[in-house]
């Protein structure tokens, strides 16, 4: 199973970094980011096949794939976002961990005007329909 060994490595990392803070902090630093990234590259062929059943369902069932696209970009920000915010946590810079929230949380916006727009244009549609 996939989950105990990123688990099992997660928890050797966690001591590695315990026992590592108390001597040298600038170290454990970089081992969490190192940590974190090879759990990521870890997960990366289950995101692949997540992405691959997404885009499947996008064309079965004929949706503009302009959409699904967004919405994976979104997932990808956040969970990236989410990431690099923990990772500046951990080293004790929390204004630069809500900087990466903010930043993330605007771009998914900015991404996320597209489907915004045909949103409105549907509700436009609908009202003149109806008047």
């Amino acid at each position: 199973m996939d989950i105990l060994k990123i688990v099992s490595f997660g928890f050797i990392a966690l001591f590695l970094l315990i026992i590592i803070r108390q001597y040298k902090t600038n170290y454990a630093i970089f081992i969490s980011i190192i940590a974190s990234v090879l759990i990521l590259i870890f997960i990366v062929p289950n995101i692949v096949v997540i992405i691959k059943l997404i885009k499947d369902f996008a064309f079965k069932s004929k949706l503009d794939f302009i959409y699904m696209d967004v919405v994976l970009k979104v997932i990808g920000i956040s969970f990236l976002a989410s990431l690099c915010s923990e990772i500046a946590k951990d080293a004790g810079e929390n204004a630069l961990a809500k900087n990466i929230e903010l930043a993330g949380k605007v771009l998914i916006l900015i991404l996320s005007i597209p489907i915004l727009t045909a949103v409105f244009e549907s509700i436009m549609k609908i009202m003149q329909v109806n008047i």
